[in-house]
């Protein structure tokens, strides 16, 4: 039943018997290349290692339909990015093996999103990573990251191959095992187990998403997501302003806002300028509407502060509002780890009033 309902899943008919052999699956690989470098498949040991990545993906059939059906959202971006830089498009399926094109991506190193770019190589090349952005987060800025650190670690390393590795392990650590094992070959370097499947991890990804009808995946058009659609603004913020305005300004739900501007942390947009998506067509009058949400945000907002008094705290505060506690946080973004003093302000937004409720619809 189990495979039953994983092939139907794919878009194939419901039926156990019809999908591939696993062990079919691995064979005829003898004309493997990453980035146009020819990986050694007559090595037995190169063989082994494919395989075990092959059929570990394979395996995972319910990842590998997620892995194609955001394919059409994400991919045609950094293909584009990376025919712009002169880059092989095989760099692409690294995206999938870091993250399966995930945003909010994670690993217990630090590293975040689509590229799993750490904070010291995020800041190198110029993203934002801080508490209130974090671009790593978003496809464009991550992509052109990793790009440029691609580019550099394939000018160091001398091999797409060996960037690839580089990018996973550090160049410094690479470079070392290389000086002390006397080889530039990644295929017969020992180095630490994820960077020595880390190759063909990516080649996995190459296999299947390259044909993934001949593994067993049968999509049709319709089963894919849909491509990403927007309309990009510039909003120069005076002050800090709360997301839940942009939202209604756009016209549409916070969670929109926030699934379209992954790298934005929190509710509110600090001062500055910031370029945001919005749902396509959304642009249309959308200056006109943020004005006079932002002129009547201004003109309540002495409305909405509350000076806190002796006895205070945040529980009594939220009790005597009829506010959740959590959104009085939210809305002062307050650090639980600092107290409260008597004469601090809090904005208040009252009960069934609140910034961002649904009213568009």
């Amino acid at each position: 039943m189990i495979l039953a309902l994983t092939c139907e899943a794919s878009g194939a008919p419901a039926n156990p018997l019809e999908l591939p052999s696993l062990l079919n699956a691995v064979k005829n690989m003898k004309a493997l290349s990453f980035c146009n470098e020819r990986v050694p498949m007559e090595n037995r040991d190169v063989m082994e290692r494919m395989e075990k990545e092959l059929l570990l993906s394979l395996g995972n059939r319910p990842q590998v339909i997620l892995w194609l059906k955001r394919s059409r959202r994400y991919l045609p971006i950094i293909e584009k990015m990376l025919k712009k830089n002169n880059m092989p498009e095989d760099l692409k399926y690294m995206a999938v093996a870091e993250s399966a094109l995930l945003s909010y991506a994670g690993s217990k190193d630090g590293a975040i999103g689509y590229w799993q770019i750490l904070p010291d190589i995020g800041r190198r090349y110029d993203l934002i990573i801080n508490d209130t952005i974090d671009e790593r987060r978003n496809i464009f800025a991550s992509t052109q990251a990793a790009i440029a650190h691609l580019k550099a670690l394939h000018q160091s390393m001398g091999s797409w191959t060996l960037a690839a590795a580089a990018y996973n392990m550090g160049e410094e650590g690479l470079e070392a095992e290389i000086m002390v094992q006397h080889t530039r070959d990644y295929y017969r370097l020992y180095l630490p187990i994820e960077t020595q499947r880390f190759i063909f991890r990516i080649l996995s990804v190459k296999l299947i998403l390259s044909n993934p009808d001949g593994f067993g995946f049968h999509l049709t058009d319709s089963d894919y997501y849909p491509p990403l659609t927007f309309d990009k603004i510039q909003i120069d913020c005076f002050q800090e302003i709360p997301l839940a305005l942009v939202a209604k300004a756009s016209e549409t739900d916070f969670k929109v806002i926030k699934d379209l501007n992954p790298e934005i942390r929190g509710h509110y947009l600090i001062e500055g300028n910031h370029t945001i998506l919005i749902p396509k067509g959304a642009e249309k009058g959308f200056n006109a509407r943020y004005k006079k949400l932002i002129k009547a945000y201004e003109a309540k907002k002495t409305d909405r502060i509350y000076i806190i008094k002796e006895g205070d705290n945040l529980s009594i505060i939220a009790e005597k509002f009829n506010v959740p506690l959590a959104a009085l946080i939210i809305w002062n973004r307050i650090d639980l780890d600092k107290p409260i003093h008597p004469g601090d302000r809090l904005i208040i937004y009252p009960e069934q009033k609140t910034l961002g409720q649904d009213t568009h619809h």
